[in-house]
Formats: C-alpha cells, sequence, structure tokens
C-alpha cells in the first residue's frame, strides 16, 4: 500500500480535504465522505462511511453475524470498480486497494510508536473503544485508468451496494482545482465534467 498511502497523504495535505479528515468523528448517519485526487493517468479514491450505512450497526463485532458482516462489507469495499462505477473507455484498473474497520484497526494496527507518534496513550483508545457510536470504514484505492480523458463521469452503485447509505460528500482534485460535489441515492451519477 505505499504508493496508496503516499497519494492519500497528498491528498490530505490540501486544506479541504484535510478538513474532511478532522471531522471523521463528527459523520451523520447515511453520509459518507468520498476523496478522489487525479493526477494523469492516476486516480486515488479515500472512502469514510458510518458502520450504520455499511453493515447497519455502528457497535464494535459483537457475535459471529457481526464479524461476518464486517469481513463481508471490507470484501466489498474492497472492489472499487464495483462500487464507483467509471467509463468503459477510461480504461481503470485498480492497482491497489484496501478497506477495513477503523475501530478493528486501531487494536490491531497501533503499536506503541503509533501511540506516542500520534499524541495517544492507552488510555485515550480505551476511552475511544468505548464509544460505541463512531465506528467507520475506511477505504483507500489507487487506479490507474489508460484515457484519463474518458473519465467524464462516476456512477455510484455504492448505493445498490449499502441501501443504509443515502448520500456521499465527494471532493474532487484535478489539475483543474479543488471541488466539492454531493451524490445522492436519488441522483447517483457524479459528472466530472473534465
Amino acid at each position: 500500500m505505499k504508493h496508496t498511502i503516499s497519494l492519500v497523504a497528498l491528498l490530505t495535505a490540501f486544506p479541504a480535504f484535510a478538513e474532511s479528515t478532522r471531522q471523521l468523528d463528527a459523520h451523520k448517519h447515511g453520509v459518507g465522505t468520498l476523496n478522489i485526487a487525479v493526477d494523469g493517468t492516476a486516480v486515488v479514491m479515500e472512502l469514510e462511511a458510518p458502520g450504520a450505512d455499511i453493515v447497519g450497526f455502528e457497535h464494535a463485532a459483537e457475535n459471529d453475524v457481526d464479524k461476518d458482516a464486517v469481513d463481508a462489507a471490507v470484501a466489498l469495499l474492497s472492489a472499487p470498480l464495483d462500487l464507483f462505477v467509471m467509463p468503459e473507455a477510461a480504461g481503470c484498473i485498480v492497482a491497489e486497494a484496501h478497506a477495513e474497520l477503523e475501530s478493528e484497526a486501531m487494536h490491531s494496527e497501533h503499536g506503541e510508536d503509533n501511540h506516542a507518534d500520534e499524541g495517544h496513550d492507552d488510555h485515550a483508545d480505551e476511552d475511544h473503544a468505548d464509544e460505541s457510536g463512531h465506528t467507520e470504514f475506511h477505504a483507500e484505492y489507487a487506479l490507474t485508468c489508460e484515457n484519463p480523458d474518458a473519465l467524464t463521469e462516476i456512477t455510484f452503485a455504492y448505493f445498490n451496494t449499502f441501501p443504509n447509505a443515502k448520500e456521499v460528500e465527494v471532493q474532487l482534485l484535478t489539475a483543474s482545482g479543488a471541488q466539492a460535489y454531493e451524490v445522492e441515492r436519488d441522483t447517483p451519477v457524479l459528472g466530472l465534467g473534465r
């Protein structure tokens, strides 16, 4: 994921994207965020969505049914071109894809060094883990599009896959600048106007 992580870091360097990242804990049910950066043939996407939108609950997986729902959601979220359908003429393929439920990742990936780097201590993570209303799915994608000029729209099959999702707030960064959009279930196509 080195390629994806560095491009996602680029996304957060821009004020609009950074503001979105800082607001993760203040999510609204039914509303996810999608950051997209297009640079030549490279397309990087970062999705954040409340657990309730994706699996119907926001608490940590408590039983086998919950765990199976999370595993199934991660598998679905790991197939970006099934969720965000791009014109065939653009020739987009997935270079990298990674999805996870952030509350689970906090406990499995944050070691002692990460706590120090992020200003967390063990008690802060325990407090956050007890906040059952704030689990989110996070996905990062790196795509390569052979013909980026044909990337004129994205159809959000995401809404068909996740019935609890109502809206996605999109921030798009291209050579032309940054733009913000709201894509809703009733009108699931984002025109890129490139």
